[in-house]
């Protein structure tokens, strides 16, 4: 799976999930402000992504995962320490 199929998917996913337009996705964007995320819907966004891309994201780690671009690295970087 290449970056941009990452990041046409996670933009798709989280467009429906959380009814935002994908256009406010730009890499730099903060993913908690722009999808208005509370504690709760921060969840939802997690069990998303583990869900799809069969990954983990440990608490350790989402702190870490502000931006978009953020979020895409760890996906691309996990998918592939686990092929």
């Amino acid at each position: 799976m290449t970056r941009n199929d990452i990041i046409e998917k996670v933009n798709a996913l989280l467009s429906e999930e959380f009814e935002v337009e994908s256009a406010l996705f730009s890499p730099d964007a903060n993913v908690r402000d722009t999808l208005s995320l509370d504690s709760l819907s921060l969840v939802d966004l997690v069990a998303l992504i583990q869900h799809t891309y069969k990954i983990k994201i440990p608490v350790a780690d989402l702190r870490n995962i502000k931006t978009f671009n953020d979020l895409y690295d760890y996906i691309e970087s996990h998918l592939s320490a686990n092929e």
